[in-house]
């Protein structure tokens, strides 16, 4: 043993202000959910034989993939963000977002030539390090979306210690 030297642990911090290291804490749990009235409005198909709105299969197909389930995970997630917001709103099937997803092209560009406000978070969501990457192999996914059409603009993975600036 006292060939190996001095062991590596975790660098120690002392935490100063517990009230703000509470908060922050805190603040990592938050989810802010918001559905706009026209979102509501256009959530069921106009005539005809569907249901849905392509913007409902999108929106339900987006939370799946920004929360990595399964279809019918995401369906369940959908309807209880619903109930907690008090809308009376179907959700679509795990059959119905399997079948209408695979003919549905989901467009992430911003259109040009028209001003885009962006909401951007980089706080709550750690990518997986590869096995044996150490400490360093962590990855932070930065991501920004429109607020106004819930479009994910850009995405961009870097190391945790890297400060994005959004390009």
């Amino acid at each position: 043993m006292a060939g190996r030297g001095r062991r590596r642990g975790r660098a120690r911090y002392a935490v100063r202000d517990w009230g703000a290291y509470d908060r922050a804490l805190t603040r990592r749990g938050d989810v802010t959910v918001w559905v706009s009235p026209e979102a509501v409005a256009g959530w069921r198909a106009p005539a005809g034989r569907r249901t849905f709105s392509d913007a409902a299969i999108a929106a339900a197909l987006t939370v799946r993939a920004v929360y990595r389930l399964a279809l019918r995970q995401a369906g369940g997630l959908i309807a209880s963000i619903f109930a907690l917001l008090g809308l009376a709103l179907p959700v679509p099937d795990h059959t119905t977002l399997s079948r209408r997803g695979r003919a549905l092209r989901l467009d992430r560009r911003a259109d040009a030539g028209r001003g885009v406000e962006l909401a951007i978070d980089s706080t709550g969501l750690r990518l997986a390090r590869p096995s044996g990457a150490g400490r360093e192999g962590w990855r932070k996914l930065h991501i920004a979306v429109d607020p106004d059409s819930g479009r994910i603009l850009a995405e961009e993975p870097t190391r945790s210690e890297i400060l994005w600036a959004g390009g």
